[in-house]
């Protein structure tokens, strides 16, 4: 039999090991990155921003590239929402930004679609072109008005 001692070293370490690993994968699924690096801001504006929530990922063919830092409203009462991306990509000023949906219940994300001119957007600029996010409730209300005025 082993003494005390090494009984509780062994067991403080197993629960030291347990709680690093439990911290470790609340950091991952709550999407907070502590690792950031080199990036800027870009901004973007949208008349409806649905469930957007602050780090969502935003993504470009798929890939994570950075995720959103804030929503507020500008001065036209707008969405504007500001993203942190990695600071290495060339994404043109005719790129877009659009509000998409993972999966038919899933989390909203924004999807980058790099333009073709040769000039990058810079830290702080905005993106010209914006998609909002897709509504199915107004989707519902425009078939249950319809089929009504149809009678």
């Amino acid at each position: 039999m082993q003494n005390n001692s090494t009984r509780d070293l062994i067991v403080g370490l197993f629960v030291l090991v347990g709680l690093a690993s439990l911290a470790y994968l609340s950091l991952q699924v709550g999407g907070l990155d502590l690792a950031k690096g080199n990036q800027i801001t870009l901004k973007a504006t949208f008349d409806n921003v649905g469930g957007l929530s602050v780090r969502a990922p935003v993504r470009v063919a798929g890939v994570k590239i950075g995720q959103v830092a804030s929503i507020g409203l500008d001065k036209d009462l707008r969405a504007a929402v500001s993203m942190e991306v990695q600071s290495g990509l060339a994404l043109s000023i005719d790129s877009s930004a659009a509000i998409r949906t993972s999966g038919l219940l899933g989390d909203q994300f924004i999807s980058v679609e790099v333009g073709a001119e040769d000039e990058n957007l810079k830290d702080g600029e905005q993106f010209t072109y914006t998609e909002s996010a897709f509504s199915i409730d107004k989707l519902i209300g425009r078939l249950v008005q319809d089929s009504g005025v149809s009678k």
